[in-house]
């Protein structure tokens, strides 16, 4: 299997145009440091009608596209969060000795959509039963989380867990945990496919995975409409895309 590494980037573009109908340099690039639990419970009480969601599933340029496209999402933020360093970088993350995962944040409307809908396209957006893993990107910071901002968001997400769990042929790996610091990866990595759809890890492993849930969605709407169980979901298909270069890969 051919890997893919994260190297020197291509020249932004266009995004991708219909990859979900749901709705839709280094570390010497100043980042805006943490948002705490509090900091965040301040901001959504600002804007009024907003809550946000901390979410690890891979590579968080594979996850940061599949969000964007949801109706309800008003923005998608790319960071570090449940390790043990402050303020890290990229390339001290990469080496997993941190602790931290690569997570989004998103913050969403949710009288649009609820969290218990996006966990619902987090189970479907990558493999929750590898450890440290996503297909060829392996690593502590590819760790399957869910970092809960209130009890009501640890309550929907274990019940969420449960409930997705027999759609697997093996036992769910996710970690449930509380969110204490989230901090914003570096300006290069956010709304990486928009701005890079061209690169080669977005033609080769996002371009196709977003194609792929699409499809997996409109099943299990489909079968949702109709009263049936859930469409199982192939295991296989989510764990086959080549990486970012795996634990060893190149980094900027």
């Amino acid at each position: 299997m051919t890997m893919i590494p994260r190297r020197t980037l291509l020249p932004a573009g266009a995004a991708l145009a219909g990859a979900l109908t749901l709705g839709c340099a280094d570390s010497g690039t100043a980042r805006t440091g943490a948002t705490t639990e509090s900091s965040a419970a301040e901001s959504a009480a600002k804007a009024g009608a907003t809550e946000r969601a901390t979410l690890g599933g891979g590579c968080f340029w594979c996850i940061e596209a599949v969000f964007q496209g949801l109706e309800g999402v008003r923005s998608v933020t790319s960071g570090y969060a449940g390790g043990t360093v402050a303020n890290p970088g990229y390339k001290q993350v990469c080496s997993g000795q941190t602790g931290h995962a690569e997570v989004i944040q998103v913050e969403f409307d949710p009288q649009a959509i609820s969290f218990e809908e996006l966990l619902e396209v987090f189970w479907e957006a990558h493999d929750p039963t590898t450890p440290n893993r996503q297909g060829a990107d392996r690593g502590p910071q590819y760790r399957s989380v869910i970092l809960y901002h209130s009890e009501a968001q640890r309550r929907a997400a274990e019940g969420s867990k449960r409930a997705a769990a027999g759609r697997f042929d093996r036992p769910l790996v996710t970690e449930i945990a509380p969110l204490t610091a989230f901090y914003p990866a570096e300006a290069y990595h956010q709304d990486f496919y928009r701005n890079n759809p061209e690169y080669s890890y977005c033609r080769a492993v996002i371009r196709p995975k977003l194609q792929k849930l699409e499809k997996r969605l409109q099943r299990r709407r489909g079968v949702a409409a109709a009263g049936g169980p859930g469409a199982a979901l192939d295991a296989e298909e989510l764990r086959g895309a080549p990486g970012r270069g795996g634990g060893g890969r190149e980094t900027e």
